[in-house]
């Protein structure tokens, strides 16, 4: 399994195994992980999911999909260059470690 860590403001680190295949969005819900809303259940309608990818790990997340930033323009926390929706980060074998920094708020 993919290990995913999602570091809190606080600088919290939650470790979470995670399925490939899943959206990191789906495995933080499925794991409790404080700081992820998901409001639209992962259909890219929202910016609840918002996540800042750590700059160790951005180019291999790779680039937002269509319409991405057009919501994250939208989101409680401003976005920075690694900004992301989670529910866009599909969860495979090469992103084992990966790290996600939460935004301040999500709403």
């Amino acid at each position: 399994m993919t290990k995913i860590v999602y570091v809190a403001t606080d600088g919290t680190r939650t470790e979470v195994e995670a399925r490939d295949g899943d959206s990191v969005m789906r495995t933080a819900l499925a794991n409790d992980v404080d700081g992820i809303v998901g409001e639209c259940g992962g259909s890219m309608m929202c910016a609840t999911c918002h996540v800042i990818v750590d700059e160790a790990w951005a180019e291999k997340v790779g680039p937002r999909s269509d319409g991405e930033a057009d919501l994250l323009d939208g989101a409680a926390t401003e976005p920075q260059p690694t900004s992301r929706l989670s529910c866009q980060i599909t969860v495979r074998p090469e992103l084992d470690g990966l790290v996600v920094h939460l935004p301040e708020a999500q709403m």
